[in-house]
């Protein structure tokens, strides 16, 4: 399992099953029991050990003061950017600015023809993902191998992340191992021992052969011009060492003021995604080989991507440029830990990355998804930064509604309650009107089935039925039947 090294999500490229509807691609999911087999597991895991540390006097106060150091930085982002720019500079690594996606495509593919590269390592990045790089650099000749175990399985699937730090966590290992022996083209034993040694074995030549190695970035500490990598796996450390070019791509709300303040992240990090005290693999890069040194890149370029994440300084959803894709909110969200990621159709999942998706792709591209959540306020309470998740996606459902991307039905019904709702004396008589209105439709208690298009709604729910009496009405009684 590897902790992502890159920034956010779904922006650049088609949605994951655009065709089809959130509801239907749900529904799907829940109907997938290797897939209910495979998330439960999983995120009950990750979500305890997660929640374990959330009540730890030390990572509260570091998760405060993690908050802080990301305010800092997003108070000054274009200066911080300068001055991490100048650091690198000074240190050989070469760094190129990017404002949206085709522009890192363009930059990675100009350095890859440049130096002749055939074949690139990868270390997982959902940066990479983000800008869809595989599908360019494939497209241009080059053949493109993921090295993380997770990242290789969803490779090998032709398939997508389903989760921030672990990419195939909707694979079952009977699965991986039927996946395995096509590739292997022998039978494979369902023993994840052995999966694990096949995938070593097949990666190992790919390592000494690789022109390239490219990776994201968790953070970048401007003092000393480090670039960090947080993995759980060697693979990282084999990217940045042995291809004789290094990219990096790292969205630019990545950095960090100092190495002091790296000690913050790098533990919150680990706790809130797996409850490490610190990850396996934590790797500190500089620069480019220096003389004397016996490995690392001849050539190290740095691709500082935009994306959208500048425009949201000033807007509505800046908090969640404070993410540092440690997964924590999805493991406890009860919505995604019953359709998963590919449900959510970007390639970001779960509450963040609602927001970061529409961070990047704009309102409209959320319109389902800003109501994919209950609002419960688990992914506030185990995020590492203290993002407000839940109010950033109630603004979310205000941007649809105001911006009039929501369908008319829904905005007229919300639009009318929500007049209703202000006016007391007619909220009372409709209530009065819905008690008779109601009877048709009421069975022990609920509602589950209406007419016309409110059928969109009981087909998925059940609403309780209005009481026979108002609170006001019951309250009167009593204090009639109340002794002087």
């Amino acid at each position: 399992m590897t902790t992502e090294t890159g920034a956010a999500a779904g922006g650049g490229g088609p949605a994951i099953g655009a065709t089809a509807s959130l509801a239907d691609r749900a529904r799907r999911a829940i109907n997938d029991t290797d897939l209910q087999t495979a998330l439960g597991k999983v995120t009950a895991a990750l979500g305890a050990e997660g929640a374990a540390n959330r009540t730890d006097p030390v990572m509260i106060e570091a998760r405060r003061r993690g908050a802080a150091i990301r305010r800092e930085v997003l108070d000054d982002l274009d200066g911080w950017l300068d001055r991490l720019q100048a650091k690198l500079e000074s240190l050989g690594i070469t760094v190129h600015r990017a404002a949206g996606p085709e522009d890192a495509r363009q930059v990675v593919l100009g350095i890859a023809r440049a130096e002749g590269v055939r074949l690139a390592v990868k270390s997982k990045s959902m940066a990479t993902e983000e800008i869809h790089l595989n599908a360019a650099l494939e497209a241009d000749g080059i053949e493109v191998v993921e090295t993380d175990l997770g990242e290789y399985i969803i490779q090998l699937a032709h398939e997508m992340p389903s989760h921030i730090i672990a990419p195939a966590v909707h694979k079952t290992v009977p699965q991986v191992a039927r996946l395995f022996t096509e590739v292997a083209g022998h039978t494979l034993p369902d023993d994840r021992t052995a999966l694990c040694a096949f995938a070593r074995e097949r990666l190992r030549s790919k390592f000494l052969a690789a022109d390239m190695g490219i990776t994201g970035v968790n953070f970048a500490a401007v003092d000393t011009g480090t670039l960090v990598l947080v993995t759980n796996e060697g693979n990282g450390r084999m990217v940045t060492s042995l291809p004789r070019v290094h990219v990096a791509v790292m969205g630019v709300e990545k950095v960090v003021p100092s190495m002091s303040d790296l000690m913050v992240f790098l533990a919150i990090l680990a706790k809130s995604a797996t409850g490490q005290k610190l990850s396996v693999y934590t790797t500190l890069v500089q620069g480019p080989r220096r003389a004397g040194e016996l490995e690392g890149p001849e050539e190290f370029h740095l691709v500082l991507l935009d994306n959208g994440r500048v425009d949201q300084l000033a807007g509505p959803l800046r908090e969640a440029l404070y993410c540092l894709r440690c997964g924590a909110c999805l493991n406890v969200c009860p919505v995604y830990r019953q359709i998963g990621g590919h449900a959510y159709g970007h390639t970001y999942p779960g509450p963040i990355g609602i927001l970061l998706t529409a961070m990047l792709n704009g309102p409209g591209s959320v319109k389902e998804l800003a109501h994919a959540s209950s609002l419960c306020g688990a992914c506030a309470d185990a995020c590492p930064v203290r993002i407000d998740i839940p109010r950033m996606l109630i603004e979310l459902r205000r941007q649809v509604d105001e911006k009039r991307i929501a369908p008319w039905i829904e905005r007229v019904v919300f639009e009318s309650f929500g007049w209703l709702l202000a006016r007391p004396l007619l909220y009372g008589l409709a209530g009065r009107i819905a008690r008779v209105l109601q009877r048709p439709f009421v069975r022990d208690g609920a509602i589950r089935s209406l007419p016309l298009f409110f059928g969109d709604w009981t087909r998925t729910r059940d609403l309780p039925a209005v009481a026979p009496r108002t609170f006001h009405e019951r309250w009167k009684e009593l204090a009639r039947e109340a002794p002087p």
